[in-house]
């Protein structure tokens, strides 16, 4: 066999957690969650959100900490790169994979959600009427009212400044899943700390960060079954040699 029981059981444990939890997002999307944590944040005397330009939350939160995550994953992207054109010793064949993953998701994780946003019609917080904006509320599987310009706001792009480090809990897969577990949850925790940050300044609601989380876990989870798969094959190949 190609794969273990452990790895098949893992890729099974995989599909069926984001299968569950892709419809439980659906069905929030159909609840008044989003507009109702908006309105709670939203402060109709000054007619927007109090925390929009706060210092903390534009500059700290979205700038700095955006180029921070770029440096780290470019450094991952040139670290595997350097290591592609000249493998280094210290490098087993396990953790070259796992870093060619986690290089992977630093650059398809924004980027499958940078052309997810430019697909979506669904308009940010502070561009909906409600709050201040011009635009109508609709839910995710709505269309947009005809004549109304899209908005491209959904999933959340920001948080996936730091939502691909979920990928760094392949370094422990699969033979220490419960740590792995716990680094995904971490980093799924820093990707919400960073979304709420944007919703409390009105730029994205709840489900677009939950979704942001989502599809980071997918797309590593997509590249984890075929690099890890290609390596196996590789090594299984180069046995019967």
């Amino acid at each position: 066999m190609l794969f273990d029981t452990r790895s098949a059981r893992l890729a099974w444990t995989g599909i069926a957690l984001l299968a569950l939890s892709a419809l439980l997002l659906l069905w929030l999307g159909t609840t008044r969650l989003d507009v109702r944590l908006a309105a709670a944040i939203y402060d109709p005397a000054a007619g927007g959100f109090p925390l929009r330009h706060a210092w903390f939350a534009e500059v700290l939160a979205h700038q700095w900490l955006k180029w921070c995550m770029l440096v780290l994953g470019a450094g991952i992207v040139i670290l595997v790169l350097r290591d592609a054109w000249r493998p280094l010793a210290s490098i087993s064949a396990g953790l070259r994979t796992r870093l060619r993953i986690v290089a992977a998701c630093s650059i398809s994780v924004p980027m499958v959600v940078s052309v997810l946003k430019r697909l979506s019609a669904s308009h940010c917080p502070w561009d909906i009427v409600d709050y201040g904006g011009s635009a109508p509320y609709v839910h995710l599987l709505e269309a947009m009212p005809a004549g109304v310009a899209a908005g491209h706001c959904f999933p959340a792009g920001h948080a996936t400044s730091v939502l691909w480090l979920v990928s760094l809990c392949t370094l422990w897969l699969p033979s220490q899943p419960r740590r792995a577990f716990i680094v995904a949850i971490m980093a799924l925790l820093l990707g919400g700390v960073v979304g709420g940050i944007q919703q409390l300044r009105g730029a994205h609601f709840l489900s677009h960060t939950l979704w942001s989380m989502w599809i980071a876990c997918a797309v590593t989870f997509l590249w984890y079954q075929w690099l890890t798969r290609h390596e196996a094959h590789r090594q299984r190949r180069a046995g019967q040699v």
